[in-house]
């Protein structure tokens, strides 16, 4: 309770979440009824104990959280994305390393840090599991554990190209849910088919296919995005291996930021029929993962920066922030979650209300009622 008040309340580290904690003693012993008989924590006895933790059973407790939270919601778009957590950085050991009677050599360059595979429901903003790996290219191998924790029966899961495997598509459609999928060159034989089908597609300018195109202008950014979608997959030649494909997508988009001009041409496959207007909705979707979680986690919480590198303490301290992350969102106060996070610090009784899931209507400036 400790770590979660002082992840909410700003404090970014365990130096600072027992500073935090000795400021609002009086407040955790009478309002929260917590029970202190040795006082509060030093940062080294916060630090050993989430060490220690085993990540499986925090997020056994995290996932019992989340369950409560969205009982009543029924998922409509799961995004499945992986983020480093760079602040982790460490050298990486040798076999050399462990022989006690040779010296240490570590090849320069050879480092690891941790990444955490997370699970986004898109509709909610909020996470719903993670997976822990080494290594960006474990997702992987951290994708089908991860889909062990959830249920995604009826919903649809989004995932970038690296997920892109026919197991994990059949390891969905198992779980009664549908899968999209981003293509790119590790499946070779799969994007030069769908790389085929849309040229011809867009040079016999089909019939046949759903289109939608869309505009945006924002903040000095003008994007085009034309979205073409078929049901016709005869043109994949291993259409047999990837379980009850049923579209073919290609996104084109334009872009235009400060007189720079670029284009991409993304693609993708579905077990899900869909209207290009559909999928170009739930391709943008699969993105705020990126802008909603993953970014506002290195602003307002400043994740790059931690280096919290002791045992399993930085994958348990990563579940507590998007656990503090999912709360401050759903407060209904008009300041953004870095902003949210310094009234927490400095309200007591607006930190209270984000705990009792009850959440003021009036504005960042105004006093909180009781």
């Amino acid at each position: 309770m400790i770590v979660v008040c002082g992840t909410i309340a700003a404090a970014d580290d365990f130096v600072a979440i027992a500073a935090f904690a000795k400021a609002k003693a009086d407040w955790l012993r009478e309002r929260l009824g917590l029970e202190l008989p040795n006082g509060i924590p030093s940062h080294d006895v916060l630090n050993r104990v989430f060490a220690a933790i085993r990540p499986e059973e925090f997020h056994a407790c995290f996932a019992a959280w989340v369950a409560d939270v969205s009982a009543e919601l029924k998922l409509k778009q799961i995004a499945i994305d992986g983020k480093s957590q760079r602040g982790s950085k460490t050298k990486r050991k040798t076999e050399k390393e462990n022989t006690k009677t040779q010296k240490k050599k570590t090849k320069a360059g050879e480092y690891q840090m941790i990444h955490m595979v997370s699970a986004w429901a898109t509709e909610l903003g909020l996470t719903l599991g993670q997976v822990k790996t080494e290594e960006k290219s474990n997702e992987i191998t951290a994708i089908p554990e991860l889909l062990k924790l959830l249920d995604v029966s009826g919903a649809l899961v989004s995932i970038d190209a690296l997920g892109c495997q026919k197991e994990i598509a059949q390891q969905i459609v198992d779980k009664k849910g549908d899968y999209l999928l981003a293509v790119k060159d590790n499946q070779p034989r799969l994007f030069e088919d769908l790389k085929a089908w849309a040229e011809k597609a867009l040079n016999q300018d089909s019939l046949g296919l759903s289109q939608n195109l869309s505009e945006n202008r924002a903040h000095g950014r003008e994007e085009t995005r034309f979205c073409f979608v078929s049901e016709d997959v005869e043109s994949i030649r291993d259409r047999q291996l990837w379980p009850r494909l049923r579209s073919l997508v290609c996104v084109v988009s334009h872009r235009e930021i400060d007189g720079k001009q670029s284009d991409e041409v993304r693609y993708y496959i579905s077990s899900r029929r869909g209207s290009a207007k559909q999928f170009q909705a739930w391709v943008r979707n699969h993105w705020s993962i990126e802008n909603s979680c993953h970014w506002v986690l290195d602003v307002a919480f400043r994740e790059d920066d931690h280096r919290l590198r002791e045992g399993h303490a930085p994958a348990n301290l990563s579940s507590v922030r998007k656990m503090a992350l999912a709360m401050l969102k759903k407060a209904n106060a008009k300041c953004g979650i870095k902003n949210k996070r310094l009234r927490a610090g400095w309200d007591s009784d607006f930190l209270e209300h984000i705990l009792r899931d009850y959440f003021p209507t009036e504005d960042c400036d105004d006093t909180t009622k009781s």
